[in-house]
């Protein structure tokens, strides 16, 4: 009789699949391991980006978790895309792509093989979501595993990350910076290996990752380099075999309501704008609609308590000192923020999990996390906003950003490049509304992160003396006041298409449920515009990126493919 657990790995069972079974038999697999449940151990492990550069050692201690719990583990890898060094330039463009790629890569070897479970594995920003996305699709016993932050560097006495690099260029174009200390800080910035250590895209979504259910809790916040990290590879291979006995999968734990958890945690650390993307896109593969309304709705509700650079004073390695995400969502929880009874992959509930974290109000000598009732802010760390510049709507990440209104005149550049070029030549200035179109999910393609724009803004004094809209994205460590995901895109004929250099525009985010993003001009001069308007040609018309921008949908709904 088939063990319970092989709940795919069936149909290579019997005579008629004695070469299927020689294949694995070549690669050391005996009678016992064909008999246990197969399980799929998917990495984005590469020489790409440090974040992922713990990923092979984290992945044999799964198998080992695996092996000791009655499974029979199988290596495999994916794709990832550094972000970082993607960044400013044309291999952003593969970035978002790189999510899709991966979600489908990861299902084609697990369908392929019969593989009944999955370990994912992953650590840079696109990996994350894909592994999720991937997850929800399958719909089979899952748990996911961060690679882990980097620790923070030091300059000059103070800790930094890549963010004050990125800022760097702007100050050193402002000759506030020298090349001596750009080069020191460039050496000094990225101490070893893990993922960006602020709350960046990948530790926004590894605390996901804990917030909706599918990684061990306390998983997300050791650095890559603790020792930490390895025992939770070990623990998590043993906990899927858990649910492979139980028959819990990946939808039954990714709920509705695990996503509202989700947002909470992500709104209430003002985490990473992309999870307006990622959330909808991991959402869509379990069968689920999630909204621009939904992030508004819990937006408004949740208070700001994690004081979280870029829009704060810690790091991910901080809050882990504190006892991690857990405390986070304890003191939501406590709070009556959070779905205490979802289903987690311990094969408890999220309130089980919790009950014996403190929350912040209990925790002294500590501001990392503020107690709900003296928050940072009222609203969480996201606003959308809405007008007659984007209908579908935008997203702007308000912690710590102190002016949330802006109105001044458009300066509008059709790439990232001749934006960067003007910032370089300092033609930006105090009062502008910098406008960056034909980025978006179709038009790039691939939705590019401008930070390298936005940090050079900052670094040269302006961050908050402008502000900035983009049908693009912005990089989770992204400051001031941003609007991305502009929506339609530029692209497809949406109204950021026919702004002009001096039309008056208002960023209003003040209104956690009412934001704005609006060009003061009439409705009738605006139809003259769009019924005047002609779409531009493709950047690419054939390969990947083609490909992508003949499938992928709007911003609004995850840019997804699918």
């Amino acid at each position: 009789m088939s063990d319970p657990g092989k709940i795919r790995s069936q149909e290579l069972e019997g005579p008629s699949r004695a070469p299927h079974r020689a294949f694995m038999r070549a690669m050391g697999l005996g009678d016992r391991e064909l008999a246990q449940p197969l399980v799929g151990v998917a990495s984005t492990w590469n020489e790409a980006t440090p974040c992922n550069m713990v990923l092979h050692d984290l992945a044999e201690y799964a198998k080992r978790g695996v092996s000791e719990s009655g499974g029979t583990p199988r290596e495999f890898v994916s794709i990832a895309v550094s972000d970082g060094i993607g960044m400013g330039h044309q291999g952003m463009k593969a970035s978002l792509v790189s999510r899709e790629v991966i979600a489908d890569s990861i299902e084609l070897m697990m369908n392929a093989h019969c593989y009944d479970a999955l370990v994912g594995l992953a650590g840079c920003d696109k990996s994350l979501p894909g592994t999720l996305m991937a997850m929800a699709r399958l719909n089979l016993p899952s748990i996911f595993v961060y690679g882990g932050t980097i620790k923070p560097g030091r300059f000059q006495g103070r800790d930094v990350t890549v963010q004050n690099v990125y800022e760097a260029v702007g100050l050193h174009q402002a000759g506030k910076m020298t090349d001596a200390e750009l080069h020191e800080l460039e050496c000094s910035a990225c101490p070893g290996i893990g993922s960006c250590g602020g709350l960046f895209t990948a530790n926004t979504m590894a605390s996901v990752s804990e917030a909706i259910g599918m990684a061990l809790p306390g998983s997300a916040s050791p650095p890559a380099v603790d020792e930490d990290r390895l025992e939770v590879g070990r623990r998590t291979g043993q906990a899927l075999m858990a649910l492979v006995r139980r028959g819990i999968r990946a939808r039954d734990i990714m709920t509705r309501e695990a996503f509202e958890n989700a947002l909470a945690v992500v709104l209430s650390m003002g985490g990473s704008t992309n999870v307006a993307l990622h959330l909808p896109a991991i959402a869509r593969e379990a069968g689920l609609t999630l909204t621009f309304d939904d992030i508004v709705r819990v937006n408004a509700r949740t208070p700001h308590i994690g004081d979280m650079t870029p829009g704060g004073k810690y790091v991910m390695e901080d809050l882990h000192r504190i006892g991690g995400v857990p405390v986070v969502m304890k003191t939501l929880l406590d709070a009556g923020l959070m779905h205490g009874d979802c289903l987690t992959v311990t094969g408890k509930t999220l309130r089980e999990n919790l009950a014996g974290v403190k929350n912040a109000e209990q925790l002294k000598d500590q501001d990392v996390v503020h107690p709900v009732s003296r928050p940072l802010r009222e609203t969480g760390g996201m606003v959308v906003v809405r007008g007659n510049l984007a209908p579908e709507g935008g997203v702007v990440k308000v912690a710590g950003v102190p002016k949330l209104a802006h109105t001044g005149p458009a300066r509008v550049f059709d790439s990232e490049e001749a934006c960067a070029e003007a910032v370089a030549q300092r033609r930006i200035q105090k009062g502008d509304v910098v406008v960056i179109r034909y980025e978006g999910p179709r038009g790039g393609p691939g939705m590019r992160e401008m930070l390298s724009v936005t940090a050079a803004i900052t670094g040269q004094g302006l961050g908050y003396d402008v502000a900035l809209l983009t049908d693009g994205r912005f990089s989770g460590a992204t400051r001031g006041l941003m609007v991305g995901h502009v929506g339609p895109e530029a692209f497809v004929g949406g109204p950021i298409a026919v702004l002009q250099d001096g039309d008056i525009v208002t960023v209003d985010a003040s209104h956690p449920e009412a934001g704005v993003l609006s060009v003061a001009i009439s409705d009738e001069e605006m139809k003259r515009r769009l019924a005047a308007w002609r779409a531009p040609r493709p950047n690419y018309t054939t390969g990947a990126l083609a490909k992508y921008a003949r499938l992928v949908g709007p911003a609004a709904e995850g840019a997804v493919t699918g």
